[in-house]
């Protein structure tokens, strides 16, 4: 499963939408460059008119006033420009911040089911390679096409009005160039898409690589590794070499109009000059105007590759914002803090079930030990119980209301999961802690470190709390980085809580050390423990065996070990560990 790719409509509403957003800038830069292209198209006419004086006869003092007033519309023409690039550059900045805002607003609101199932390459290559692509256009692209287009327009305009007989010659090319241009966007969709698609699977390939470095080495994967990146590279070579042939057409075609557009306007103007239908100063002037919009003109067919690519980026960022949620908010308040589940399914692929009806009563309070060996479904049936999938079939509820109909944030208060999976984000211990609870004080964060046994590495670091870690500052290690994952669990105080080898990367008996401080601090509360090291389920108050998707036993630690079943060989075996 890939994240979906917004159509041409959608893109069109949403880019339309940007600009509604911020029509009075944009139409403050319009009327800037307006007034600045109005000015660029003095020069050329007074050079006309200078030509035609000089050929009738004229004085000094005219040359004079003509260059005076040249002189004028270039100094009008810096000052409008450099208004007007500011104003285009601060238009960027707000389309691309607004952009940028929502993207991420959309990005951290994804079903993680949706996230999981659609891999971390496609995902990664859309918040960087698309983003970055994307802002390039909007900061630069937008302003100078606008740029573009209003000088093309007053440049045609003034050719017509000042002799449509000599202007009709400036058009020689186009017919070739839409020729061109139009064979171009027929092919250069597509393509961009393919060269982007094939990036994230780059980027996937890399980052599961990097990630199981440890795994690759220990399996010796190393050359299947590298021959799946080749392959991805192989694809994104040709995917590049797609799109630069279609540059290699486009841009010679569009050189070869603006060659033919000078020459036929000297050649014609030069044949209705000679013969009076028009006067030199006018043939002058419209071939200093054909020279002049070929530099807006190429721009603008630059831009056109430009706004391709973005295009396609946009496409696939809208493409996030069509991700189909997957729950519904009800209204319902839970009458207790009891989770319940009735026939619970679960499928990663339909008719796959991983989870097959399990029933399961979770008293207010008990701690729960779910054990089994790998691939039974204990971390699924953890996050079902977490509320992060919706189930396949059956229910599960906490006070009578299904956890899939409670809001994100209403949700969280129930109960929250902490897996083996962590992340230090870019910032200060306390940055990293305060995302549970951003009103904690830097009291309540040393009493949550305290909680699992943090506290003393983190008083020790150069700044405390205030210490910036994350990618390029403070190293910290994997178990500090868990415990960093439990401080916040702490913080966010659910009355339940799923542990999914929340302990894994603490040597044992680090583990029972904290475990024991959890044990203190999660007093009270409803704990849910999947775990290998089986001191947990000697500690909890049931102890529930996953096999195959099914809960085979579930009950006190003595009862299970006594009734000589799974759960009994799992003890055993590790006992002789």
């Amino acid at each position: 499963m890939k994240l979906p790719i917004a159509d041409s409509a959608a893109v069109r509403a949403y880019a339309t939408h940007l600009l509604r957003t911020h029509r009075r800038p944009l139409t403050k830069i319009a009327t800037l460059h307006t007034l600045a292209a109005v000015a660029g198209l003095t020069g050329p006419w007074l050079l006309g008119r200078l030509v035609d004086a000089v050929n009738d006869g004229t004085s000094v003092s005219y040359v004079d006033r003509l260059i005076a007033f040249g002189v004028t519309a270039v100094l009008a023409q810096t000052v409008l420009i450099r208004f007007a690039q500011k104003s285009s550059m601060v238009f960027g900045e707000m389309v691309f911040a607004q952009l940028r805002e929502e993207f991420i607003e959309t990005v951290t609101s994804l079903p993680l089911s949706t996230v999981e199932r659609a891999g971390t390459g496609d995902l990664v290559a859309r918040t960087t390679n698309d983003v970055n692509r994307l802002q390039h256009a909007v900061r630069f692209g937008v302003p100078r096409v606008i740029v573009a287009v209003v000088t093309i327009t007053l440049t045609v305009a003034a050719s017509l009005l000042m002799s449509p007989l000599v202007a009709v010659a400036m058009f020689v090319g186009v017919p070739g160039m839409l020729v061109v241009v139009r064979w171009y966007l027929k092919r250069a969709t597509p393509a961009y898409q393919r060269e982007s698609a094939s990036y994230a699977a780059l980027n996937g390939t890399i980052t599961e690589s990097v990630e199981g470095a440890r795994t690759v080495d220990a399996l010796r994967l190393g050359p299947r590794r590298l021959g799946r990146v080749n392959a991805n590279l192989h694809e994104a070579f040709l995917a590049e070499k797609e799109t630069l042939r279609l540059r290699t057409v486009l841009f010679p075609g569009i050189d070869l109009a603006f060659v033919l557009a000078p020459v036929a306007v000297l050649l014609w103007g030069g044949y209705l000059a000679s013969n009076g239908y028009v006067s030199l100063g006018a043939v002058v002037t419209i071939v200093m105007y054909t020279y002049q919009v070929t530099g807006p003109v190429w721009e603008l067919i630059f831009w056109v590759d430009e706004i391709q690519v973005a295009a396609t980026s946009l496409a696939r960022i809208v493409g996030v914002q069509l991700v189909e949620p997957d729950r519904e908010t009800r209204e319902g308040t839970p009458a207790d803090e009891d989770i319940s589940t009735r026939g619970l399914r679960y499928a990663y692929r339909e008719g796959h079930d991983v989870l097959h009806s399990i029933d399961l009563d979770l008293r207010h309070g008990e701690r729960l030990a779910v054990v089994g060996p790998s691939g039974a479904g204990k971390s699924t049936l953890g996050r079902m119980l977490a509320g992060i999938h919706p189930p396949t079939g059956g229910s599960v509820t906490v006070g009578g209301v299904p956890l899939v109909d409670l809001p994100l944030e209403e949700l969280r208060g129930h109960v929250a999961l902490v897996t083996q999976e962590h992340h230090v984000f870019v910032g200060t211990v306390g940055d990293n802690l305060r995302l549970a609870d951003d009103t904690a004080t830097d009291a309540d964060l040393e009493r949550a470190l305290r909680a699992v046994e943090a506290w003393d590495w983190v008083a020790a670091m150069p700044d405390g709390l205030a210490t910036e870690v994350g990618s390029g500052g403070a190293p910290l290690t994997p178990a500090q980085a868990q415990q960093i994952a439990l401080a916040r669990l702490v913080l966010l105080d659910p009355h339940t809580l799923v542990l999914d080898e929340a302990t894994s990367l603490l040597d044992p008996r680090a583990a029972r050390h904290l475990e024991k401080s959890l044990s203190a601090v999660l007093a009270g509360r409803t704990v849910v423990a999947i775990a290998h090291r089986l001191h947990t389920a000697h500690d909890a108050d049931r102890v529930a065996v996953v096999d195959a998707g099914r809960i085979s036993e579930i009950g006190p630690h003595d009862e299970l070990v006594a009734a000589g079943g799974d759960y009994a060989a799992l003890w055993h075996s590790w006992q002789h560990e």
